[in-house]
């Protein structure tokens, strides 16, 4: 059964930095373009960066582009996202998955970003 565990998530104060990691389970990663999403309070869930089968290619939401980097290590079935200079509407519940998503949602890391 395929399964997406997110981590790294934590509260940080505005212009500071994380990591966050998803490793999945149930299928290998290397077949698949995967992305990140988030979904704040109140707002629809949003694909806001992601990267191609190999990792040679990668896209970014306008909101997190030059702040933001996705990457992917197919030999530990896990993908990354580095978070620099976080803003408050940053603050979400950041998820991956396949990209175009499938139905399996892991629970998600939270960040918020507040002074």
């Amino acid at each position: 059964q395929l399964q997406f565990v997110e981590s790294g998530g934590g509260l940080v104060q505005p212009g500071g930095s994380l990591r966050l990691s998803c490793v999945a389970s149930g299928s290998t990663l290397d077949h698949y373009a995967v992305g990140w999403f988030r979904q704040a309070p109140g707002k629809e869930r949003e694909l806001i960066a992601g990267i191609g089968i190999g990792g040679q290619t990668s896209d970014y939401a306008g909101s997190v582009k030059g702040r933001f980097t996705i990457s992917r290590d197919d030999s530990k079935n896990t993908v990354y996202l580095q978070m620099n200079n976080l803003k408050p509407e940053d603050t979400a519940t950041y998820f991956c998955n396949f990209s175009p998503p499938t139905t399996s949602w892991g629970q998600g890391t939270q960040v918020t970003v507040s002074s």
